[in-house]
């Protein structure tokens, strides 16, 4: 099988993925799945003894030649497996990687699932006592909806990546530079697929969320636990990529 799925938005989850493969999908030079997370690699009822790859690409439309392929499941930096899964399907594949204020990020993480329905707990139990329900879960230790605070854990996701890929595989990103000027977020991943860069784009919203009663605020105090849980990431992060958060 030759592997042809060239570049993945590997994470990470509300940190811009959307507006960044929505922004690719109009370089006439690059072909995107059919759906925006295609979840194939961190899909645990697959067969990785044998997966299966035409289910794969099933999603992409190969036929069309010239194009640069590519995908945005953002769990993929954080599941178990996920890009050990991706080496094996194709190791010289390019990862870009969106980071955001992993405080914001938490907080932003839990308004999705209280607004769909699957968290039905103040916030700030969720990043207290409910992180134990990770723990409760398989595989242990990951969770898809209540991963709240582990997801920006991103030091140690990128140091677990960069022990798989060569660091000329990896782009790392900020979703703050893609919504406050996505032109030259834009032309730094045309040159890292190595595309032309495109036209100027006219801003899309990177972080959009429903607009409903929550229940729960970022207080200080959460805000002050989670800087506090994040400190020592941050500076791991920071080491690895140059990106820094407070």
């Amino acid at each position: 099988m030759k592997p042809r799925i060239d570049f993945i938005i590997a994470g990470a989850q509300k940190a811009g993925t959307t507006a960044l493969f929505d922004y690719l999908g109009d370089h006439p030079q690059v072909g995107l799945s059919d759906v925006k997370e295609v979840h194939f690699f961190d899909d645990e009822g697959q067969d990785w003894s044998a997966p299966d790859y035409g289910a794969y690409h099933a999603h992409f439309d190969l036929a069309a030649e010239g194009r640069m392929w590519g995908e945005a499941t953002p769990i993929y930096l954080y599941w178990k497996d996920s890009l050990a899964r991706i080496r094996a399907y194709n190791p010289a594949i390019r990862l870009i990687v969106l980071l955001r204020d992993p405080v914001a990020r938490a907080f932003s993480h839990w308004k999705m699932e209280f607004a769909r329905g699957a968290e039905t707990h103040p916030f700030d139990w969720c990043v207290r006592a409910g992180r134990q329900r990770l723990f409760d879960a398989e595989p242990w230790g990951f969770h898809r909806e209540f991963s709240y605070v582990e997801r920006g854990f991103y030091g140690a996701q990128i140091e677990h990546l960069l022990s798989l890929y060569p660091a000329d595989q990896l782009l790392v990103l900020r979703a703050e530079d893609l919504e406050a000027a996505p032109d030259p977020v834009l032309a730094r991943v045309s040159a890292f697929l190595g595309i032309p860069a495109p036209q100027p784009v006219a801003p899309r919203r990177v972080h959009v969320g429903r607009d409903i009663a929550y229940p729960s605020s970022l207080t200080q105090a959460d805000e002050a636990l989670l800087r506090r849980l994040y400190a020592q990431d941050m500076a791991r992060l920071k080491a690895l990529t140059g990106i820094s958060y407070p």
